[in-house]
């Protein structure tokens, strides 16, 4: 079907009109901070502990407006035997604002996750040197970053919060005090008291040792309550004899 000649202008105009019906709203800035979205593009975060210095991020930016120094280190074996490795140590990591055209290629790159986008765009300054940011001042961004977006109940736990629970937990016991073992006091009492050998019992200590009578068990050479002895006369007796 053929569209209806001036259809086009028509929705144009009913815009327009719209438009024109509806109040205007002037944003008192700076008194009022504007709402802006979370995935604004304001300034550049840097997560220091996911850059492994690779460099993708300085060889993909099209302004060539980050700065990466580094230098390499030598990790010792981790068992008796192993082999040496290197590891690169980051030295520098800076960004000029002044060049940067917020084309988000670096944070897309980032294999490691150390970039983020944080909605901030306060950070005008006099002098245009002043743009270029060090590591530590876009570490400071890192606190303006809004939370990833919340996962479905099953979806794994965000790398970002997870690294960070890691670390938080490491400072932790770091800092805790050392545990006392619990009991200590009756430990300390059971190795002072004398240890019973193994496999006897209450019974057998119980027992009377050799070449001594047993009060349980009859002698033979005892005369028993119920037998008379010849050689003994009788109470009733005495008298007769």
């Amino acid at each position: 079907m053929a569209p209806i000649p001036g259809s086009g202008l028509a929705k144009g105009l009913a815009v327009t009109l719209r438009t024109m019906t509806k109040k205007s709203v002037t944003a008192q800035y700076p008194d009022a901070q504007p709402d802006l979205p979370p995935r604004t593009r304001g300034v550049i975060g840097l997560f220091e502990e996911n850059c492994t210095v690779c460099m993708l991020c300085a060889r993909e930016c099209p302004d060539w407006c980050i700065y990466i120094d580094s230098h390499k280190e030598t990790v010792p074996a981790a068992t008796p035997g192993g082999r040496e490795r290197s590891r690169n140590v980051l030295d520098r990591f800076a960004i000029d604002f002044s060049l940067c055209m917020y084309c988000g290629i670096c944070i897309e790159v980032c294999p490691f996750d150390a970039l983020f986008w944080s909605p901030e765009f306060e950070y005008a300054e006099t002098d245009i040197r002043d743009l270029t940011h060090e590591r530590d001042k876009l570490r400071e961004w890192m606190w303006t970053v809004p939370a990833p977006p919340a996962l479905d109940p099953g979806a794994e736990e965000p790398k970002e919060l997870a690294a960070a629970r890691k670390t938080a937990d490491k400072l932790a016991a770091q800092q805790a005090p050392p545990a006392t073992e619990p009991h200590a006091d009756e430990q300390a009492r059971a190795a002072e008291q004398p240890t019973r050998p193994q496999g006897d019992s209450k019974q057998q200590t119980d027992q009377p040792k050799p070449g001594q009578p047993n009060p349980d068990q009859p002698n033979p050479d005892r005369p028993r309550p119920d037998q008379s002895n010849p050689d003994q006369s009788r109470p009733g007796q005495e008298g007769s004899a």
